[in-house]
């Protein structure tokens, strides 16, 4: 018997956490000795063992000035996206909550004429509405009520990551410092960041099973390490607008996975809706004539020059 889209897991990525429907219960969140999830205690328990495994392997650590961007990146990509994103992940429909993502190439377009100087070119401006109307169709399904709560979660999560996307790449990385030591410095920001508000509603860190610790540690080392080193590394190779416009390949690539793997069933509508959102993205990405996508500054260097995250033997790299 197929299913409709709306069984589709929620999933982590560091644009969106969101399938294409309802949520499911994963092994960290069924096996937390059976008490609720709070999301500032899964963000930190994901953020923080990430960031200082980070810090671990690249032993560099900021200097003069980015002591404090290093905070500011951290609080936004990591600190109010983190507890934010898991709000919105328990509060809503994946569906609803990949529509409300797919609204973040527009939000990085406004924040890119604001604080780059970049006016938005109508093209971008087309494939960013395109992208998020061709998601709809794809995920969205008719509801009740609205969760207003977890709906201004999902769009504040958004819009929180979209202004540490651009000031990512306005600010760049200090020169000699690779992906590792940047998103090792921001984890560790927003981690720290959370915390407070983690123990004020938690108390003690809770107690975990076997299952539960493993899945905190793929959370942790795959899906945000390893996940928000490679993000890092692209916002230097291509403009804020063309990272964010690959957010929505997240619920198709879902929904895609939900045919193939669960036997789930695809409408006619959905497949436009695919086809619709993929040729957006992809037109996105096309090459721009006046606008480069990386600036060297003085005294740093685009987010995805020189320092890979791995060198030659596939091992992390650092240059002091």
């Amino acid at each position: 018997m197929s299913r409709s889209p709306s069984s589709v897991s929620v999933t982590w990525s560091p644009r969106r956490s969101c399938g294409s429907g309802e949520r499911r219960s994963s092994p960290a969140r069924s096996s937390l000795s059976r008490r609720p999830v709070i999301p500032p205690v899964v963000s930190i328990s994901v953020a923080e063992p990430a960031g200082l495994l980070l810090l671990a392997v690249a032993r560099v650590l900021p200097r003069g000035a980015w002591w404090w961007k290093a905070a500011v990146l951290g609080a936004l990509n990591i600190g109010a996206f983190f507890p934010l994103l898991f709000l919105s992940a328990y509060r809503l429909p994946g569906g609803l909550a990949a529509v409300v993502g797919s609204a973040g190439p527009l939000l990085v377009l406004g924040l890119s004429a604001l604080l780059l100087g970049r006016r938005p070119a109508l093209r971008d401006v087309l494939a960013g509405a395109v992208a998020a109307f061709g998601v709809s169709m794809v995920v969205l399904k008719a509801a009740g009520a609205l969760d207003t709560l977890g709906v201004t979660a999902a769009f504040t999560a958004t819009a929180s990551m979209s202004a540490g996307t651009v000031l990512t790449q306005k600010w760049g990385r200090p020169l000699g410092v690779g992906p590792l030591a940047l998103t090792g410095w921001q984890l560790t920001a927003g981690g720290l960041t959370i915390a407070p508000l983690a123990f004020l509603l938690e108390g003690a860190p809770p107690t975990l099973d076997a299952g539960a610790a493993g899945g905190y540690a793929y959370l942790a080392l795959v899906n945000t390490a390893i996940a928000y080193c490679l993000w890092f590394r692209g916002i230097g190779r291509l403009t804020a607008t063309q990272a964010t416009l690959l957010g929505p390949l997240s619920p198709l690539t879902a929904a895609v996975l939900g045919w193939a793997v669960l036997g789930e069933s695809l409408t006619a509508l959905q497949l436009l809706g695919m086809a619709l959102a993929f040729g957006a993205t992809v037109a996105g990405q096309l090459p721009r004539r006046t606008e480069p996508t990386a600036r060297l500054r003085a005294g740093s260097q685009p987010s995805g020059s020189t320092s890979g995250c791995v060198n030659r033997t596939g091992l992390p790299r650092e240059r002091a």
